[in-house]
């Protein structure tokens, strides 16, 4: 069984399964809600509880205007036995209706009863009365929740409560309207029936005004935090009307019987209008639900997980009139594990939740009360060349960019992130989303650039400049216009007298939630703060203040979410679930901008999804962020997508290719190699896209194959850096090493590389005892002693940096007597600790002979790699490593090799990076550096230009 958490996320799940229609699947089918499924000319036109009596009264056998959809169900289903074969949407479900007559509704709950897989909408599991509805078999059951990160809130609203005063009052003229049907009834039917005894709605009238008055006497003092008392003072609370687990019941059935007669009463009336179908809304049956709420189980140890809660609230048009204020009663649950432990005591088999927002894992199991003893994280589909993601700490005129409360109203910061959008405007094709931490922020934004003009320009505003770029379209407050808003985008994107639209959002809104604006609907994302909650709101500071209890009573040792924990989380989740909104699929590319400085904080990027944290760049300047930004814009991203589709439709198919999986901890480079020999023909004439394809996993070949980000807790089958793993292969725990030229017996194709260091003498470990020099000839794998990898091999060795060149070291290895010797060039860095004197003697206690001596060329290199370091990122540190390991192993193309360091220094604080690295560049390859050089200050001038539209 698997339930969607949107009836978008069902519809996309069903069109993928269309697509494999001819694969025999289990028989399946979706529950829609009448809103979706109903047909009938008058009950589609209505909603909510009034769509559902109207329904109801019109399926009575009863009834003088019968559904004839509702008629034709039955046999309908008995002719067609096949039906969930083939996979049924919604839509499906909608024509039958219309062409062959039955109702849509009750075929999917006709159906529901003997499918092998049922799809929903949460509400329909988590909800208890919607549950009951279902005839489920739940034993060893399974179920899937897709997009789960919100899970935890659903879970808690489905147990809690509100009942402010209008609803309250509204209940009481039910009740008094009930008492006065059930005496015309008595009277007209001359019958002593005690199902319908006036006196039984007279009580509960009288009841319900005690409860109004009740609330209103609470003392609220202040205002502002309202009245609080912890869950079990509910009971007390009602008490004092005996409202109790014995009277409970009798109440619950007492407004049963007053709803039957407010709908009989109802379609009495309709009855005398046979053209309209208004239905009717019996409120009294919202006490009813509030009073299972509070007496499930016929317990109360389900109560110490709430609090009781009274606040006055905006008073409506009448009570305003009458001079009453309005208050409001609500018990919340703040334990949502209550609703999912429902479904162990139902004897569920399985629970399956899914979404790109989970993390961190332990919180979110501590809170739905569950252990969740498997767990995967897996990395993103793409590689580095299409995804840029950074962090704009301040806006083009040096203005920080910080949305909090006491500084997002401010006219200088709204000025400047106008301008910020301006720019990104101009630069970011097709389609741009800006995500706003709420619609007051959104708002307010658009009102002043409205208004406000450039400090440098009387011309124009800056949403007229904004518009000049794209077309603009701001996410409606009205969740029934939200669809046109979204065809009005996309008719913009297809407008070709612009440069695309830009559509303003905010977290936590629709657009954020679950839509896909892949490819050019969705090239760049811009977050422009964290959208925490309103720390004032009491529903979040009794949230807090649970949690932060919880932490205090339970012991040291275990790890407990606390109330500030809690509280960035949902933030930083919310802002997870609008940077998903693009790159969605694995040929897909688009740029991730973090426009707040509180992102530069390790505490709030270490909440980031998993996948984007490698890739994210702080940068100091908005100049390096527009020059960086264009030139990923201009043809990096896409280039290298290009290569890499070409390259994934030759390798089709070859499972005997070799892979390299995505190290997850640093690599240290011991030092720079000169080249003196050329690349051999075969592996010069690999393209770049290979070798990335071969550093990210083979993640665009087989998903299957992606290695997950958390493989450490999945299995421990490596036992050092440096694992081949064969196919079928009963030696696998043997120790390997790729070599070439060499003969072996135990020769087999390989399947992964992999190059992960585990452990913290692993890193010290060159990255030389990985990779061996590549040959035109056919590797061969041999077996070596477990004892001769435990040394550290210094692999890219610095040598005569006077003639600039580069030397690759030789190998050979003999496998006479078991021995291996190793010949080599071999220069220690102090930075990274290899090739030290230590170093140099367990070489040669291992029969590893330095060659050389580098002396001062030693000095040179050190000092040039440690202003690498300095200048980079880890993550740009951690290509800077691939893309020379990948040269030694002769993998990469000189001109790629040039082309993607180049990248790496190009930002104007590196350019002195790019002059000393050519140093150690052979002088055939002079020129073609210096024409990457030459075009990379073009991009300097041209950004300088532009960097303030």
């Amino acid at each position: 069984m698997s339930i969607f958490r949107s009836r978008r996320t069902i519809a996309n799940w069903f069109i993928w399964r269309k697509s494999y229609s001819h694969c025999k699947m289990p028989k399946m089918v979706v529950l829609g809600s009448r809103e979706q499924l109903c047909i009938h000319d008058d009950v589609q036109l209505l909603r909510g509880r009034a769509q559902t009596n109207a329904c109801h009264s019109l399926c009575r056998k009863d009834s003088k205007r019968r559904c004839s959809y509702y008629a034709r169900v039955g046999e309908f289903v008995k002719k067609n036995p096949s039906l969930g074969d083939d996979p049924i949407d919604i839509e499906d479900l909608v024509n039958i209706g219309r062409t062959q007559g039955p109702c849509p509704y009750y075929i999917s709950r006709d159906l529901h009863k003997v499918v092998d897989i049922l799809f929903a909408p949460y509400n329909y599991l988590i909800d208890r009365g919607n549950r009951e509805t279902l005839t489920i078999e739940w034993k060893n059951s399974i179920l899937i929740f897709d997009e789960a990160h919100n899970l935890e809130s659903i879970c808690a609203d489905a147990a809690s409560f509100d009942l402010p005063s209008g609803l309250l009052s509204a209940c009481i003229t039910e009740a008094k309207n009930s008492i006065d049907l059930a005496v015309s009834k008595r009277a007209t039917e001359k019958s002593n029936d005690k199902l319908f005894k006036p006196d039984n709605f007279a009580i509960l009238k009288a009841l319900l005004l005690k409860l109004e008055k009740h609330i209103a006497e609470v003392p609220i003092d202040p205002k502002e935090l309202g009245f609080t008392r912890p869950g079990p003072y509910i009971y007390e609370f009602l008490a004092e009307l005996n409202i109790t687990h014995e009277t409970a019941s009798m109440l619950i059935e007492t407004i049963d019987q007053a709803a039957e007669l407010i709908n009989d009463d109802a379609n009495m009336t309709e009855s005398r209008a046979p053209y309209k179908t208004k239905g009717t809304i019996c409120r009294l049956e919202s006490i009813s639900d509030i009073l299972k709420i509070i007496f499930r189980n016929g317990d109360k140890a389900h109560a110490k997980y709430y609090q009781v809660h009274v606040q006055e609230i905006e008073a409506n048009a009448i009570d305003t009139l009458k001079g009453k204020t309005s208050r409001m009663l609500s018990w919340w649950c703040f334990n949502p594990g209550i609703a999912m432990g429902e479904f162990r005591s139902l004897g569920v088999g399985s629970i399956i939740l899914t979404s790109g927002t989970l993390s961190p894992l332990d919180s979110f199991a501590q809170e739905l009360k569950l252990e969740f003893p498997v767990r995967l994280e897996n990395p993103h589909v793409i590689s580095s060349n299409q995804i840029w993601a950074g962090i704009v700490p301040n806006g083009p005129s040096g203005c920080a960019f910080n949305s909090s409360y006491r500084n997002r109203d401010s006219l200088d910061y709204k000025q400047e992130l106008g301008n910020a959008i301006v720019n990104f405007a101009r630069i970011v094709p097709d389609g741009l989303l800006v995500f706003f931490p709420s619609y007051h922020a959104l708002d307010q934004c658009i009102a002043c650039w409205k208004n406000v003009s450039h400090l440098n320009s009387n011309s124009s505003t800056i949403w007229g400049r904004i518009c000049k770029h794209k077309q603009p379209v701001v996410e409606p407050k009205q969740s029934s216009l939200f669809a046109s808003s979204i065809e009005d985008f996309m008719a913009k994107l297809k407008d070709t007298s612009t440069s695309g639209a830009i559509f303003f959002a905010v977290c936590r809104g629709k657009v954020s939630e679950g839509l896909d604006f892949a490819d050019h609907a969705g090239r760049a994302v811009i977050i422009t703060g964290i959208p925490f909650a309103l720390r004032t709101d009491p529903k979040v500071r009794l949230k807090r203040e649970y949690l932060d209890h919880q932490a205090q009573s339970q012991k040291r040792d275990f790890k407990v979410l606390t109330g500030e924990e809690w509280y960035c989380q949902q933030a930083l989740r919310a802002v997870n679930q609008a940077v998903g909104r693009v790159i969605r699929h694995r040929h897909d590319y688009g740029a991730i901008i973090f426009c707040d400085e509180r992102f530069a904080h390790q505490s709030r990027q270490c909440q980031m999804s998993l996948w984007l944290q490698p890739h994210i760049k702080c940068f100091s300047k908005f100049g390096d962020v527009v020059f960086t930004l264009t030139r990923f814009f201009r043809g990096g991203a896409k280039s290298s997508l290009a290569k890499l589709k070409l390259t994934e439709t030759k390798n089709m198919g070859n499972a005997k290719e070799v892979k390299i999986t995505r190290p997850q901890q640093s690599c240290l480079l011991a030092s720079l190699t000169h080249l003196t020999t050329s690349v051999d023909e075969d592996c010069s004439e690999k393209p770049l896209s290979s070798v990335l394809e071969a550093s990210r996993g083979n993640t665009c070949s087989q998903l299957g194959e992606i290695l997950p980000a958390n493989r450490s807790n999945l299995t421990h089958k490596h036992d050092s850096p440096s694992t081949i793993k064969h196919l079928k292969d009963p030696f696998y725990n043997q120790k390997r090493l790729r070599v070439s030229g060499k003969k072996s017996s135990n020769y087999q194709d390989c399947e992964v590389l992999d190059l992960t260091c585990n452990s913290p003498q692993d890193e010290q470990s060159s990255m030389a005892e990985l990779i061996v020099p590549c040959s035109s000839k056919k590797p061969k794998i041999i077996e070596i002693d477990s004892d001769a990898m435990g040394h550290s091999v210094n692999f890219l060795s610095l040598e005569n940096l006077h003639n600039a060149k580069i030397a690759i070291s030789s190998y050979t290895y003999s496998t006479n007597n078991s021995e291996t010797q190793t010949q080599l060039s071999t220069c220690g860095l102090a930075e990274t600790g290899i090739g030290s004197s230590s170093s140099s003697r367990d070489m040669q206690n291992k029969g590893v002979i330095p060659t050389v001596r580098c002396d001062d060329e030693e000095r040179k290199g050190s000092a040039f790699l440690i202003q690498v370091k300095e200048k980079l990122t880890v993550a740009e540190y951690k290509e800077f490593v691939g893309f020379m390991k990948s040269l030694k192993s002769k993998t990469m193309k000189m001109s790629n090799v040039l082309q993607s360091i180049v990248r790496l220094f190009s930002a104007p604080e590196r350019h002195h990076l790019l002059k000393r690295f050519k140093d150690y560049i052979p002088e055939k390859y002079h020129p073609m550096y210096e024409q990457h050089l030459r075009h990379v200050q073009q991009l300097t001038v041209d950004a300088t230009n532009h960097s303030v539209d």
